[in-house]
Formats: C-alpha cells, sequence, structure tokens
C-alpha cells in the first residue's frame, strides 16, 4: 500500500474511508505528538515502521472496517503483532491525553449548564460466544450473545454525555441502576418502555404507555406514545452516527474489557465533530 495515499482524497472520501473527518484525524496527531513531546518514551527498541499519522490511520481503518490483523498487516505491510500493538498503543494514548473523553456523570449534576432534556437508550452490540458464563451475556431480545451499551444524550445538541456498559442479559433498567447515574432535578428524562420504575428514581422521566391487558389505549395515549417517539428519534440517529464504525456493528472479536474504552474513545470522537460543526455553523 502506498502509505501517503490518504492525502490525495477529499473531505467526503476520507470521511467515507476512515469515518471521521480530517480536522479530527489532524487533531488526534496534533494531541498525540504533543502528549509524546511532553512525556518522552524510553527511545529503546526497533522504530516503527510507520509514522504517527499512518499508525492513526491504522487504528481507524481497523474502527472502520474491523478486518483482520493479518489481513491489515498484509495492506501495511507490516505484521499482525505489530498491527496490535500499534492499534492498542493509540488507543491507550489518546486516552491518556484526556482530548477525547465524554463529559461523563458528573456533568448531569452540573447546578447551571445541565441539561435540560437527555434522551437514554441502550443498544447490543453481539460478541463471540463466551467459552465460560455463557447465561450472562445470552440476549433474549436478540437471540445471540451481546454486550449492552447504554447511552445518555443531551436532546438539544445531541451530544453523548455519558455511557455504561453490561453484559446481554442484563435488563436495560438494571443496567440503569448498576450505572449510578443521577440526573438534575430539573432535567426531563426520556427513554423507552424497558425503564419501568424509574419515575421512582428520577420523578421527571417519561416512558411510553403500555397498552393494558385485554385493552385498548386512548387516543390521546396514541398521541402521547407518537409524540414521544418522535423526541426520542435523536438518539437513534446518534446510534446509526457510531455504528458506522464496524467494530460496534459486526460480531466483537476482542476481549471484552477493552470493549468499553473503544466505545467511549468513539464516542469522544463523535462529540468532538458535533462540536466542530456547530462552531463553523456559527461563524
Amino acid at each position: 500500500m502506498n502509505n501517503r495515499f490518504y492525502q490525495n482524497l477529499k473531505p467526503e472520501q476520507f470521511k467515507r474511508r476512515f469515518g471521521i473527518q480530517i480536522q479530527t484525524f489532524k487533531e488526534m496527531v496534533n494531541t498525540l505528538e504533543q502528549f509524546r513531546l511532553e512525556n518522552p518514551q524510553d527511545k529503546r527498541g526497533r522504530r516503527s515502521a510507520l509514522t504517527l499519522e499512518e499508525q492513526v490511520l491504522v487504528t481507524l481503518e481497523y474502527w472502520r472496517e474491523y478486518r483482520t490483523y493479518f489481513h491489515m498487516g498484509t495492506n501495511w505491510g507490516v505484521s499482525e503483532s505489530t498491527i496490535c500493538r500499534i492499534i492498542t498503543n493509540i488507543e491507550s494514548t489518546l486516552m491518556k491525553t484526556g482530548k477525547f473523553r465524554i463529559p461523563g456523570k458528573k456533568a448531569l449534576l452540573k447546578d447551571s449548564d445541565y441539561p435540560e432534556i437527555v434522551v437514554m437508550d441502550v443498544t447490543e452490540t453481539a460478541i463471540e460466544r463466551p467459552k465460560k458464563k455463557q447465561k450472562r451475556y445470552y440476549s433474549g431480545k436478540k437471540k445471540y450473545h451481546t454486550l449492552k451499551t447504554q447511552l445518555v444524550i443531551n436532546q438539544e445538541t445531541r451530544e453523548i454525555i455519558c455511557t455504561a456498559f453490561g453484559p446481554g442479559h442484563c435488563h436495560d433498567f438494571n443496567l440503569f441502576k448498576k450505572s449510578k447515574i443521577h440526573f438534575h432535578p430539573e432535567t426531563n428524562s426520556l427513554q423507552d418502555s424497558g425503564y419501568q420504575g424509574i419515575k421512582d428514581y428520577h420523578p421527571n422521566s417519561y416512558i411510553p404507555r403500555k397498552k393494558p391487558k385485554k385493552g385498548k389505549l386512548s387516543r390521546i395515549e396514541k398521541d402521547y406514545n407518537r409524540v414521544l417517539a418522535q423526541e426520542r428519534i435523536v438518539v437513534e440517529h446518534v446510534n446509526r452516527s457510531l455504528k458506522i464504525f464496524k467494530i460496534l456493528s459486526s460480531r466483537y472479536r476482542n476481549r471484552r474489557r477493552r470493549y468499553g474504552l473503544r466505545c467511549n474513545l468513539l464516542s469522544a470522537l463523535y462529540n468532538y465533530e458535533l462540536a466542530f460543526r456547530s462552531k463553523i455553523q456559527n461563524l
């Protein structure tokens, strides 16, 4: 592969190829360069065959296409173990820089600038069948083994505020309780019917009205459910934006303990591009 091929791509082609805007890619490279200058590493050992820019591209390509290390190694002219080390190192360093992080649970409880309306939902990613504790990861809804990701989103800005993770067998509401997320008293939260009982934890919560057994919903209740679905649709759009990276939409083959780190990194990149677009529009 010509390692400089990306320089000839148009901005829209770069986005299609790697999943992010070229400005975000440049910011990632600059952040990593600055971090390495401030935190010099041990210089022993062989120098990497790939430049820092190319290492970031390898990581982005892995997230975007989720090919095997072997296939990527043959394209970039290095071994599959080198590809694995590059991806792990770039992911860990990006987290250490602090530049690409989501706001976190504390942002929900600020005395000022707290979100007026949040939307909460759970999405699932298929995984390889575990060798142990298979029932813990088996999703009765999806009928295969999964990992669950809970997203809390600011409805107005569509920013991802915080995430939480659990095995596929965990119920959505139980995942919410285990995540220990608390909303500001003035914040309204919108979620689906998987969060029955959430009003006991946050009174300003809204979920769809369920049809009573052997009964029907009234016209007002149907209209309420329709309006609530329209307000909640933003979380589906965010899920779609994250799942253009096949590492989140395909069957996850890696170790499960690193899934949360990768999901948080991709969420932070999504937030960064969201803020960048907003800044451009306001100019």
